[in-house]
């Protein structure tokens, strides 16, 4: 493709070339007429009378050889250090006796320059995925959440004042059901985890998502109690709705959940010092609401879940 202050483009090569091998032109005439340098004149000519009209196009600028590029041995140890250890360009050129920006370059060139592109536990390349359409897998998950204490936490008193009031708060468990393919997210706030709780909010969840068009077909959920309880079994299985469990000690399998949790605090949870935590349930269905309908979600190349979803208000059910 030819850059923008490019004075020819394929057609007008064409157009050169032909002037000077069919119609006889000279080289400084054809140059002048194109306005061009004679010897631009001269390499499209030459091109046409080797190649024909396919010697027109735009060829890489790459060399055919790269005789100071960093041997294939040397990258494979960068990448090994890499991979094993997680460190940085700096530690890995000390250990290698490389330049950082030598090391950085290959890093870049295998797709490895960012240690947020790899797996924490392994070390391997992270490969995300998406499904290719609603329903067909929903991530569920339950985040614990300390409560604020009446007259606010130690966001609105300070640290001194807010151990004070720190005790005795309790917690909220906050269950969350997200589609996999439109992100759109189902929560709502509730005092415990136990197994009769956490049946009633999917059979809320999947209502809701229903409602919205979507027919459920898996449930991904971590190894906790609630999950694998015969209620909840009982609850998938008369839904036709098959149960999927992430392995042991590997949350980022359920990843897309727990993105949201992580969203979700930042977000809504500690966004703002609360008074009461009455207030900051009170927040978060207007939370909730924005993060379906309005906010950008970056895997969405900046759309919200809503533009996703066939009937997310249920007019048409």
């Amino acid at each position: 493709m030819s850059h923008r202050n490019a004075p020819l483009t394929e057609t007008g090569r064409l157009r050169l070339a032909r002037c000077v091998v069919e119609d006889g032109w000279a080289l400084r005439r054809a140059a002048e007429r194109f306005q061009v340098s004679p010897t631009i004149a001269q390499r499209w000519a030459d091109r046409y009378r080797l190649l024909g009209e396919a010697g027109m196009a735009d060829r890489s600028s790459r060399p055919h050889h790269s005789p100071r590029r960093t041997p294939t041995r040397t990258e494979r140890r960068i990448i090994k250090v890499r991979l094993l250890r997680r460190w940085g360009p700096a530690r890995i050129a000390h250990l290698l006796g490389l330049v950082p920006s030598t090391v950085h370059r290959v890093l870049t060139r295998f797709g490895l320059a960012r240690l947020t592109h790899l797996d924490r536990a392994s070390g391997r390349p992270i490969r995300r995925y998406e499904r290719d359409r609603p329903g067909e897998l929903v991530h569920v998950d339950i985040k614990k959440l300390g409560n604020i204490p009446d007259g606010g936490g130690h966001r609105t008193l300070g640290r001194q004042a807010g151990r004070k009031t720190r005790s005795g708060a309790g917690y909220s468990y906050i269950h969350t059901a997200v589609d996999d393919h439109s992100r759109l997210a189902y929560s709502k706030i509730h005092t415990d985890e136990k197994k009769e709780t956490a049946t009633a909010f999917w059979t809320r969840a999947q209502a809701f998502f229903t409602t919205c068009g979507i027919t459920v077909e898996r449930v991904l959920t971590d190894n906790g109690a609630c999950y694998k309880s015969h209620t909840w079994r009982d609850a998938l299985a008369a839904a036709g709705i098959t149960h999927k469990r992430t392995r042991p000690y590997r949350p980022q399998t359920n990843g897309k959940v727990e993105r949201l949790n992580r969203t979700l605090l930042e977000e809504w949870a500690y966004a703002r010092p609360y008074r009461s935590e009455q207030e900051r349930r009170d927040a978060f269905p207007h939370w909730l609401h924005t993060y379906n309908h309005h906010r950008g979600h970056t895997a969405l190349k900046g759309k919200p879940p809503a533009s996703r979803v066939p009937n997310l208000t249920g007019q048409y059910t």
